[in-house]
């Protein structure tokens, strides 16, 4: 879903592990010289649009309102979550998750209430990048999308797929559609501001993010036990010196 950098800002804010070494930076993003360059028009189009849209979203809406809001796009992911869990061999997780999506839709007013977790369902998040990293599908180069925000070659072509899974995909009004995309990345945007002056605090908040969201979705595809890196034989050769 379109959010500029936000993914990555998320990520960066759950950060599992060390940092990776300047070597496998540098072999993860390539495409460092480009990607930069569009992380500068993200977000140059994210101060002067999507933040101080989020901000006067945040001071007009009440807290409870916003909080429905945002279970209710949760809930709309469930269906990416079902259909990959299951590509992934893991029935548990597609069942509680589809027991997530029908309790919540039917009892919760359509997700706005969030009556699952209350029956001690948990919530899992299963994309399609996420299954084909699972099936052997290396990340590839770093990739930082215009609008989209953060990727990797795996990745961006994998959101495609997962919105045809998406209940909004399919529905006839065009006006609906749009108007409650435009929403998803207001209320998405405006839960990631108190962590705007953090970043903003970082050296170099392009590498940060970039560093971040690379082990996140690692993180994120062997379910938080990714197994150890191998160094590379010439940093093992200088450690044998």
């Amino acid at each position: 879903m379109p959010n500029l950098n936000l993914a990555a800002l998320a990520a960066a804010f759950v950060l599992l592990g060390g940092c990776a070494s300047s070597e496998h930076r540098v072999k993860s993003d390539p495409w460092e010289p480009m990607n930069r360059r569009i992380f500068k028009f993200n977000d140059a189009v994210d101060r002067a649009a999507l933040r101080p849209a989020a901000k006067a979203y945040v001071k007009v809406t009440p807290k409870p309102v916003r909080t429905g809001v945002g279970n209710f796009f949760t809930n709309l992911s469930s269906p990416t979550t079902i259909v990959n869990s299951l590509l992934q061999g893991k029935f548990v997780g597609a069942g509680q998750a589809t027991l997530r999506f029908l309790i919540n839709t039917t009892l919760g007013w359509g997700g706005v209430l969030d009556v699952a977790s209350g029956a001690n369902l948990p919530m899992h998040n299963e994309d399609s990048g996420q299954t084909l990293g699972r099936w052997g599908v290396p990340a590839g180069p770093y990739l930082v999308l215009p609008f989209l925000g953060p990727a990797s070659l795996r990745d961006a072509p994998a959101r495609i797929a997962d919105d045809f899974t998406r209940p909004l995909r399919w529905y006839n009004s065009d006006a609906t559609r749009w108007g409650s995309l435009a929403l998803s990345i207001l209320d998405t945007r405006a839960r990631f501001l108190p962590l705007d002056e953090t970043l903003q605090q970082t050296y170099d908040p392009y590498a940060f993010i970039r560093d971040a969201f690379l082990q996140q979705r690692r993180f994120l595809v062997y379910d938080g036990n990714p197994p150890e890196e191998p160094l590379d034989e010439e940093l093992e050769d200088d450690a044998g010196e």
